[in-house]
């Protein structure tokens, strides 16, 4: 899919392009609904308006290791990602649900996917909570899969929508003045997303891109089993009711003060902005 646009990539960490973003340098990045929804009851008007990505954090711990369901891990060091991370926080929401807290139940380290894997490697922890390529370079080396942060929020909430993580977004203002190329956008990543799903051989294809050597080919064989559904091509009523189930559920846990006071999504379906 071509598109009538130019677009100006701007690398750098999550942390990094959400303050970006939040302080107007970037015209779109992505947001989860967790970190979005503090966002907004601090005043900000940050808005999600397609999709991105679904979840795909995986708690990985060595293939010999006695442990086989979350709970196994309590009392355990665990590497995962900053607490600033929506990976993290829906982690900690999904975990939540079956009685365990993050902060309380575990030794926890604080660290970006790579670091955490090392710490993982060398056996400093016990388990790594990592997103995709990562875990499934894990897996190829080894590793075993103990569980999907994903399937934990499904059947913990009781949802059967995908799990979603981030969604593309913008300052509202930006949104409203440039409508037109917004939904553009929207549709690009849509549309490169269910070429992904259609076509899961472009993940070996382009493994290089996503960091992993020729020499692991284990794990880039996994690849298009492991990840094709992390790639959502949907943005309605069902994305924005798996949102608002995430918010309505970090409330009841106490992992949010209250629910904002605006819907943190724009209301408009691919192909009807």
């Amino acid at each position: 899919m071509s598109s009538d646009f130019d677009i100006n990539w701007v690398a750098g960490d999550p942390g990094q392009m959400q303050v970006q973003l939040a302080a107007g340098s970037l015209d779109v990045g992505v947001f989860g609904a967790i970190g979005l929804a503090t966002l907004a009851r601090k005043g900000s008007e940050i808005t999600l308006f397609g999709p991105a990505l679904n979840n795909h954090g995986r708690i990985i711990v060595k293939a010999d290791s006695p442990f086989r369901k979350p709970a196994d891990l309590v009392g355990k060091k665990i590497a995962t990602q900053p607490k600033t991370t929506e990976t993290y926080q829906q982690a900690r929401l999904a975990l939540s649900l079956i009685g365990i807290d993050i902060e309380r139940d575990f030794e926890v380290f604080f660290g970006p996917p790579t670091a955490n894997l090392a710490l993982f490697d060398r056996g400093d922890v016990d388990a790594v909570i990592v997103v995709e390529p990562t875990a499934t370079r894990a897996v190829g080396s080894g590793a075993r899969e103990l569980a999907r942060i994903g399937d934990i929020w499904r059947d913990g909430s009781g949802s059967s929508a995908a799990p979603f993580l981030v969604g593309l977004a913008a300052n509202k203002t930006w949104l409203t003045a440039n409508r037109s190329i917004a939904s553009s956008v929207s549709r690009l990543f849509a549309a490169a997303n269910g070429a992904l799903q259609d076509n899961p051989k472009l993940f070996v294809e382009h493994a290089g891109e996503m960091g992993l050597r020729p020499k692991e080919a284990t794990a880039i064989g996994l690849l298009p089993v492991r990840l094709a559904d992390v790639y959502p091509t949907e943005w309605d009523q069902s994305v924005w009711s798996a949102i608002d189930k995430q918010i309505e559920v970090a409330v009841k846990l106490g992992l949010l003060d209250a629910v904002p006071n605006r819907p943190l999504y724009d209301g408009l379906a691919l192909g009807k902005a």
